[in-house]
């Protein structure tokens, strides 16, 4: 499905709502996990596309609904195959976006939500400019700090250059469409921003374009 520049928006003509592709972006820890759980809980309709990595699954996380989880050899294959829309390596890892998945949501007439690394969000505005951009960031470096430091799932090293990594995260904000703030214990202050961005971005007199 696409959404061509200088199109009208369907609405106007007795039409359907055109289907959004948002991307929800932010430094490690900030919460973008529990942003699209709760959008579940409360039954916003989206298609979410699964990230593939090739890193080992954390507790609790589950093939094909956290991650699509792939060997190092896997993944190069699907890099070799041009089954990625973007992939990158991030801590040792590779993570990429698989193009079926985008697609199949889009023509679903879903909205497509994205959750991706700061890195991967830049890498999909140069190739698929009409997507939405949306940073989630933390009340405060503290917050993140405390959330990070809760996980206890690394060393004092690995908990520092990921600081020094979401810090330098942090600065390419001004590249987002918009900017949404996950405040502790705040969480459905974040959902209804989001939301609100929908709603918005659904009354478009003149839709953005997405093409894939």
């Amino acid at each position: 499905m696409q959404t061509h520049e200088g199109e009208l928006n369907p609405l106007l003509h007795g039409g359907s709502v055109q289907p959004l592709m948002l991307v929800i972006s932010g430094p490690s820890g900030v919460g973008k996990d529990a942003l699209l759980a709760r959008l579940r809980q409360l039954d916003e309709p989206f298609h979410f596309v699964v990230t593939a990595t090739s890193r080992p699954p954390r507790p609790n996380e589950h093939d094909g609904v956290d991650y699509f989880f792939y060997d190092t050899a896997g993944f190069e294959s699907l890099i070799a195959q041009n089954e990625l829309v973007e992939w990158a390596e991030v801590y040792g890892h590779y993570k990429g976006i698989p193009k079926h998945s985008i697609r199949s949501g889009l023509d679903s007439g879903r909205n497509v939500i994205l959750r991706i690394d700061v890195q991967g969000a830049a890498t999909l505005k140069r190739l698929v400019p009409g997507a939405i951009q949306i940073f989630l960031a933390p009340g405060s470096m503290d917050e993140l700090r405390q959330r990070l430091d809760n996980r206890g799932t690394e060393t004092p090293e690995q908990f520092m250059r990921r600081m020094q990594h979401a810090e330098r995260e942090m600065a390419q904000v001004a590249a987002f469409d918009y900017v949404v703030f996950n405040r502790a214990e705040r969480l459905d202050d974040a959902v209804a921003q989001i939301r609100a961005i929908i709603v918005a971005e659904q009354q478009r007199v003149r839709p953005r374009r997405i093409v894939l």
